[in-house]
C-alpha cells in the first residue's frame, strides 16, 4: 500500500523540473554549450563587421593624429610621458597606466606607422586573412593610441572595440586563410564570452537608465532632449525631434524593449527569442545611427547583434526563402572543437583568462545595476582598467537639458570684425544639419562638443585657439577652410552658444534648423603680439588699481587693451564714462563707446546702446530705435534684452501696445534666468513689478496666450 502511494512521486517532480530544466536547456544554448548547434556563419559575419568598423577607426586616426597627439599637436605625447615619468618612476608602474607602443617612440614616423599598421590589419581582417593575428594587431594598435589620446577618447566608442577586439581573438579561426573556419570551430566559452559581451552592452545601458535618475527618463521626456544635444544630429533627427509626444513614447518603449526585454528573451526565449530580440536590437540601432551619427558605436552594435545567430536559424530563413542552394551551404556539420593533447595547456590557460575576463565583467554589471561594490572587488578592476578591455557600459544615462558648443572666432584688426572658424561636422549656422557622417567618428569635434556641456571648463579649449593663432597647419586642417587666407589673426576668442532646433514653421519659412544664442565667452580670448608671443586677454590689472583707488591706471590699463582689441575692456571704459568712476560722467563718450562695441558685434554692447536710446543717455531719447536694438539682441540670445524689451510693453512705451507680446517677452526672461548672476536675479525679482502690470490689466485668455507665445521657440 504504501509502495502504491509513492509510485506517482517520480512523474509528478519530473513535471515540476521540466520548466526549470528547459529554461536550462536555453541558457545553455545561448552559452553556446549546445550540441544542435553550429556557428560558423554568423562568426564569418560578425568578423568581417568587426573589420569593417576597425576601417573607420584607424581611418579616423591616419586624418587626426599628428594634429592631435603629434610633437606639435594638441596633447602632445611627449608632454604625456614626461608627466607620467613623473607620477610613476618604476617602469612597470608607468606601463600599466599608459599600456601603450608608444614607449617605444613618440616620433611622427611610429606614429603613422602605427595608424597604418592599424588600417592594414582591419582590411586583413576584412578579407579573412590571419583573422587571429589581424585581431590582436588591431587591439594592440587601437590600445597605444587609446591610452594616450586622454581626452580625446571617449570612453564608450573606444572601449567597445577594444574589448571586441579582444574577445574575438579565442572566437576567430585559425589559420592564414580560414575560410569559414569549419577545422576550427569556436569554442562554446568563447562563444560565450562574446555573446556575454553583447548581452552586457544591451543590458547594462537599459539598466543605467533606470538607476541613474535623470528626470527625462523618469518623466518620458528623453526623446525631446536626445536629437537636439546629440552631438552629430542629421536631418532625419530634426525631424524626429517634432514628432507627436505619443512617438517618442513609443520611441522610448522601443530602447527598453531592445536594452532590457530584448537581451533576456535572446538568453531565455531560444532561437524565436532571439530571433526576435535581433529584430528588435537592429531597428533600434538603425534608428539611433539615421538620426545621432554616434560613429561606429551603431554599426559595431549592429555587428555584435548577429552573434545571436546561429548556422541552422540562418539555414532556416534561406529554406523558407526558398534559395536550396544557398540553404544547403548553411547548413554544416557538427564539429565540436577537440583540444590535441600537446595544446592542452593552451585551453587551460585560455579558459582561465576567459573566465577572469567574467568575473571582472560581473563587477562592472553590478555597478550598473546600482549595487554596492566593496573595494576588494574593485581594486582589481582598477588595475586593468587603463587596458580599456573590460568595461561598463552607460549610453545616454543621462541628458544635459541644451545643447552648448565652443565655437573659435578670429580678428586680425584689434577685434573690429571677427571671422568664425567652421567646423567639417558640427552645425554651427542656423541653416545647417549634419550630414549623415556614421561610422566615421568626427573625435576633435565631438570632444569639443563635450567639453561645452561639461561644467568645468576644459584646458583643451584654450590650446586648440593658441594652435590657430600660431597657424599650425596640422590642427586647422582639422577645420573645414581656414578664414584667414588674407592676413593672420591676432586675436582669438573662444565664444559659448547655446543651439535649439527652430520650430517646423520657422524652418519652411526660413531654411533655419537652429536658433543660436550667445552664451558668452568659454574663456579669455588670446592675443598675439608683434614678437610670437600669446597671452590671455585680463582685466586683473585693472581691478588691482581700482582696488587700491588709483583710477587712472585702471582707466589707462583699459584703454591699452582696448586698442590692442580687447572688447571687455572697451566694455568697462564705456561703464567708466556712463557711471563716471573716478572721472567726470560723459554720456557721450560712453555712448560712442558701446555704438563701436555694437558695431563690432558685441550683444552687451547693443543692449546697451538700446538703454541709451530708450533712456537719453549721450543721444536723444528714441523709443522706436531703443526697441529695435533690444529685439535685436533678444533675437541673438541675450537674456536681458527679453525682460527690457517686455518692461516697453508694460510700460506703453511701444505702439501700438501688445500687453501679449510683453508678458511673452518677461515670462521668457525668466525662464531663461538661471544661476545666481546678479541678472538672473533682477529679471526673477522683477522688483519694478513690470509682470504684475501685465497680469492686472489683461484677461485670462490673453494671459494664456502670453504663456503659449512664451514657450514658443524663438
Amino acid at each position: 500500500m504504501r509502495s502504491a502511494r509513492s509510485s506517482p512521486a517520480p512523474s509528478h517532480l519530473s513535471s515540476l523540473l521540466k520548466p526549470g530544466y528547459g529554461l536550462w536547456l536555453t541558457v545553455r544554448e545561448f552559452s553556446g554549450f549546445a550540441a544542435n548547434a553550429t556557428y560558423l556563419w554568423p562568426r564569418w559575419l560578425v568578423l568581417r563587421a568587426v573589420g569593417f568598423v576597425f576601417l573607420f577607426v584607424f581611418s579616423g586616426i591616419i586624418v587626426e593624429s599628428r594634429a592631435l597627439i603629434g610633437p606639435d599637436g594638441i596633447v602632445p605625447l611627449d608632454e604625456f610621458f614626461r608627466q607620467l615619468r613623473g607620477l610613476f618612476p618604476g617602469a612597470a608602474d608607468a606601463l600599466i597606466s599608459a599600456p601603450t607602443l608608444f614607449w617605444l617612440s613618440t616620433a611622427p614616423a611610429f606614429i603613422t606607422t602605427l595608424a597604418w599598421g592599424g588600417l592594414v590589419a582591419a582590411a586583413a581582417l576584412c578579407l579573412n586573412l590571419w583573422p587571429r593575428l589581424a585581431l590582436a594587431a588591431c587591439w594592440l594598435f587601437f590600445l597605444s593610441f587609446a591610452s594616450t589620446w586622454r581626452v580625446f577618447s571617449p570612453a564608450q566608442l573606444d572601449n567597445l572595440m577594444l574589448e571586441v577586439a579582444l574577445l574575438c581573438l579565442p572566437f576567430a579561426p585559425a589559420g592564414f586563410r580560414p575560410g569559414l573556419g569549419a577545422t576550427s570551430p569556436p569554442r562554446p566559452l568563447a562563444l560565450f564570452m562574446v555573446r556575454w559581451l553583447l548581452f552586457r552592452v544591451m543590458f547594462e545601458s537599459g539598466v543605467v537608465k533606470l538607476v541613474a535618475g535623470d528626470p527625462h527618463w523618469r518623466d518620458l521626456t528623453a526623446m525631446e532632449v536626445m536629437y537636439e544635444t546629440s552631438p552629430f544630429p542629421t536631418l532625419l533627427g530634426y525631424w524626429d525631434h517634432h514628432l507627436p509626444h505619443v512617438y517618442h513614447l513609443f520611441e522610448i518603449a522601443l530602447t527598453f524593449a531592445a536594452e532590457l526585454a530584448a537581451p533576456l528573451l535572446a538568453v531565455f526565449g531560444g532561437r524565436r527569442g532571439r530571433w526576435i530580440a535581433l529584430l528588435t536590437w537592429t531597428v533600434f540601432q538603425i534608428g539611433i545611427q539615421l538620426t545621432s551619427n554616434f560613429g561606429w558605436l551603431n554599426t559595431a552594435s549592429l555587428g555584435l547583434g548577429l552573434l545571436l545567430l546561429d548556422d541552422q536559424m540562418l539555414a532556416s530563413v534561406t529554406t523558407r526563402l526558398k534559395p536550396s542552394g544557398l540553404s544547403a551551404r548553411l547548413t554544416l556539420p557538427i564539429c565540436p572543437p577537440v583540444s590535441a593533447p600537446s595544446r592542452a595547456w593552451r585551453s587551460r590557460v585560455l579558459g582561465l583568462a576567459l573566465w577572469t575576463h567574467f568575473a571582472l565583467s560581473i563587477v562592472f554589471l553590478a555597478k550598473a545595476c546600482g549595487l554596492p561594490l566593496p573595494a576588494a572587488l574593485t581594486a582589481p578592476v582598477r588595475l586593468v582598467s587603463e587596458f580599456r578591455s573590460v568595461n561598463e557600459y552607460s549610453l545616454y544615462a543621462t541628458f544635459v537639458p541644451d545643447r552648448f558648443q565652443v565655437e573659435f572666432e578670429g580678428s586680425n584688426d584689434a577685434g573690429r570684425t571677427w571671422r568664425t572658424f567652421d567646423y567639417r561636422y558640427l552645425p554651427q549656422h542656423p541653416d545647417q544639419i549634419t550630414p549623415f557622417i556614421a561610422p566615421w567618428f568626427a573625435r576633435f569635434e565631438a570632444t569639443l562638443q563635450i567639453a561645452a556641456w561639461n561644467g568645468r571648463k576644459s584646458p583643451v579649449v584654450p590650446v586648440v585657439a593658441s594652435h590657430l593663432l600660431t597657424r599650425n597647419p596640422d590642427v586647422m586642417r582639422l577645420f573645414r577652410t581656414d578664414p584667414f587666407p588674407d592676413r593672420p589673426p591676432t586675436i582669438i576668442r573662444m565664444r559659448g552658444y547655446r543651439l535649439t532646433f527652430t520650430d517646423l514653421d520657422t524652418y519652411r519659412r526660413t531654411g533655419r534648423f537652429w536658433h543660436k544664442e550667445l552664451v558668452g565667452d568659454y574663456l579669455p580670448a588670446l592675443w598675439q603680439n608683434e614678437r610670437g608671443e600669446i597671452a590671455e586677454f585680463s582685466l586683473a590689472p585693472a581691478d588691482t588699481a581700482l582696488r587700491s583707488g588709483n583710477f587712472s591706471a585702471a582707466l589707462s590699463f583699459l584703454e591699452q587693451q582696448f586698442a590692442l582689441g580687447n572688447l571687455d575692456a572697451g566694455l568697462r571704459l564705456a561703464d567708466f564714462y556712463a557711471r563716471g568712476l573716478g572721472l567726470r560722467p560723459d554720456p557721450a563718450k560712453a555712448f560712442a563707446l558701446f555704438s563701436d562695441l555694437a558695431s563690432r558685434g558685441e550683444l552687451s554692447a547693443i543692449h546697451n546702446l538700446a538703454t541709451c536710446h530708450e533712456y537719453g543717455i549721450g543721444t536723444p531719447s528714441d523709443l522706436a530705435r531703443a526697441a529695435t536694438l533690444y529685439r535685436t539682441a533678444a533675437d541673438l540670445g541675450y537674456t536681458l534684452s527679453y525682460y527690457n524689451l517686455g518692461a516697453m510693453h508694460a510700460l506703453q512705451k511701444i505702439t501700438p501696445p501688445d500687453d501679449v507680446r510683453g508678458l511673452a517677452l518677461l515670462l521668457r526672461a525668466r525662464s531663461r534666468s538661471r544661476g545666481d548672476d546678479p541678472i538672473a536675479r533682477f529679471i526673477l525679482e522683477d522688483r519694478s513689478g513690470h509682470r504684475q502690470r501685465l497680469l492686472d490689466r489683461m484677461t485670462p485668455a490673453a494671459i494664456a496666450l502670453a504663456h503659449e507665445q512664451a514657450t514658443r521657440r524663438p
